[in-house]
Order: C-alpha cells, then sequence, then structure tokens
C-alpha cells in the first residue's frame, strides 16, 4: 500500500478528495493531511510517504515552495500539484521542479484514477537503491508523444482533445505547453501537416479539390482553400497548374 500526504487550505477539499481516492480501489492511502505547506514540510521532515498531494496556492507556505522545499530533503518521494486553469506558468514552474504530474480542479474522478495508475506503473521501475527512474522532464517527453500521435494518425482525425486524451492532459494545458515547447500554436502545426499533404495530393493525383479537402479534414472548400493560400501563396488550382509545369 503506498501513501499520500494530502495538502490543501480547504478542510472540505482534503475530505472530498480522501472519499474520492478510497473509491478508487488503488492500493493508496492518505495517510495525513496539511493546511499549507510549511504544515507539511515540518510533518514530511519526521514522517516517511509516496507521495505529496498538494494545491498549489495556499497561505504561509505555497505549493511550489513546498515542492523546492521537499527538493532539498533528499528524500525519496513524489509530489503531484493541483491548480485551476489559470495557474499554467506556476504549474510549469512545478514540472521543472520535478513534480510527477498535476491535476486540475475541479478534480475529475477518471483524471485522478489515471493520474494514479500512471504514478504506480512508474513506481515500479525505483531501483533497491530508492534512486527513481521517473522522467524529470516531463513536458518535452508529454510533446514527443504528442508528436508521436500526430505521425501515426490520419490528419483528417487529429485535433487538441484527443491528443490531449492521449497524454492523459486538459486540453487547455497542452495547448500552452505546445506553444511553449515548440514555439508554435498546436492548430497551427497541424494546419501546417495538412497544406504539406495537400501539396503532395494536388501535385501527384488527379483527385478533385473537395475530395483532397475532405482527406485533409477540411468540411468546408473554401476554408481549405484560403488555409492553402495563406501558407504557400498559391491557390489549390494555382499549385497544381505550376507543379505539373514544373515536373
Amino acid at each position: 500500500m503506498k501513501t499520500i500526504l494530502l495538502v490543501d487550505d480547504e478542510r472540505w477539499v482534503r475530505k472530498t478528495l480522501i472519499w474520492t481516492i478510497d473509491q478508487l480501489n488503488l492500493p493508496i492511502q492518505v495517510v495525513h493531511e496539511c493546511g499549507n505547506g510549511l504544515e507539511a514540510l515540518d510533518w514530511v521532515k519526521e514522517n516517511d510517504v509516496d507521495l505529496i498531494l498538494t494545491d498549489i496556492r495556499m497561505p504561509v507556505m505555497d505549493g511550489i515552495q513546498l515542492v523546492k522545499e521537499i527538493s532539498a530533503l533528499n528524500k525519496t518521494l513524489d509530489v503531484v500539484v493541483i491548480s485551476v486553469h489559470d495557474e499554467f506558468q506556476f504549474v510549469q514552474q512545478a514540472l521543472r521542479s520535478g513534480v510527477q504530474d498535476y491535476l486540475l480542479k475541479p478534480i475529475d474522478e477518471e483524471e485522478l484514477r489515471v493520474c494514479f495508475e500512471k504514478w504506480l506503473e512508474k513506481r515500479k521501475g525505483i531501483g533497491d537503491n530508492g534512486d527513481s527512474v521517473m522522467d524529470d522532464d516531463l513536458p518535452a517527453s508529454t510533446i514527443e508523444k504528442v508528436l508521436e500521435y500526430i505521425s501515426k494518425t490520419s490528419i483528417s482525425q487529429v485535433n487538441l482533445k484527443d491528443a490531449a486524451n492521449h497524454v492523459h492532459m486538459n486540453p487547455s494545458y497542452l495547448s500552452q505547453l505546445f506553444k511553449q515547447q515548440l514555439n508554435k500554436k498546436f492548430v497551427d502545426y497541424v494546419t501546417e501537416i495538412k497544406i504539406q499533404e495537400g501539396k503532395k495530393l494536388l501535385a501527384n493525383t488527379t483527385l478533385r479539390m473537395s475530395e483532397i479537402a475532405e482527406r485533409l479534414g477540411y468540411a468546408d472548400v473554401a476554408y481549405f482553400s484560403n488555409n492553402f493560400k495563406k501558407i504557400t501563396g498559391f491557390s489549390p488550382s494555382d499549385y497544381r497548374k505550376s507543379a505539373g509545369t514544373n515536373k
């Protein structure tokens, strides 16, 4: 049975989370709860626990400072932070500090289950000497998984929601993470791939514009044409003529 320290300044949130965690029927148990980061830090110094589940915004000591203080203790334990949708910059800071994962309020039971199952699976990889082999570069590895998902999925079926589900992440967080890691919006990246595929279809097939647009996931031919011209400088028909001339 793995043990959890729950840290949140709202008592009702802690009680709700404890009840929800119990309902998951996983080999985990909340063994203690604290109302702020300083209280949690003092407890961790005197006690052993496998995982800390902590809110980011708390009085006295917030979750970010708690993560920093814990990393200096040289203890083998993991941290999952809880945030609201507008705290992405704090989540990024926490991830860079070695946080295992994060959850968004209000916490969805299924997302909580996925988070804990991922954590339990990775705990199996901890060596006998207590050194964790968990991913230390979660943002980068997440984007790598998303790019792999895009490359293996029909471009007409690729969308942000499914990509986020693939890596068990909130779509809005993934969008921001994608922009930060690649300096490009998710939708712009996918659009560029669609246009590149469109150029191949225009140059090498006799498919009608409507058929090409459909293959690329565009329900509207005009929308496909506008995107194509915006990126290439040519209308699809002009590009096809140009490609034919250059052969």
